[in-house]
């Protein structure tokens, strides 16, 4: 799976916006949606997410909570790891995806290089700033 479809990602945002599990309701009403939504509706593509593996849930009461199995953070570089390896040559892809950074990208990119590198050396575990979660 790429991505997500406009519905899709207004549920996940919606979640990766909440401070714990919501219930649909709660959901639906949480969502930055171009027009009303069904409860229905809403109950149904939350539940493709969570058969896609994209959602938990658990029973509470009569009504399941739903919270994301991965942050956005985490969605989005899984996502990016897809997209790279489907093509034909992934080294020159990233390179032209590389090319077209600022350099503030840059800069944050190096950081990031080092974050890694200190990570796999043993080094303390860097915190993601709250802008990367």
């Amino acid at each position: 799976m790429r991505g997500l479809g406009e519905l899709e990602a207004a549920i996940m945002s919606a979640l990766w916006r909440a401070e714990g599990p919501l219930p649909v309701r709660d959901i639906r009403e949480s969502m930055v949606y171009d027009r009303e939504l069904a409860y229905t509706t809403v109950m149904t593509v939350t539940n493709i997410l969570h058969q896609k593996g994209l959602l938990e849930r658990e029973k509470t009461g009569r009504a399941w909570v739903y919270w994301p199995r991965e942050t956005h953070a985490e969605f989005t570089a899984r996502v990016m790891g897809e997209v790279l390896r489907t093509g034909p040559d992934p080294g020159a892809t990233l390179l032209r995806f590389v090319e077209r950074f600022s350099d503030e990208d840059m800069a944050r990119l190096h950081h990031v290089f080092r974050q890694v590198r200190d990570r796999r050396a043993g080094g303390p575990l860097p915190r993601p700033s709250p802008a990367a979660q």
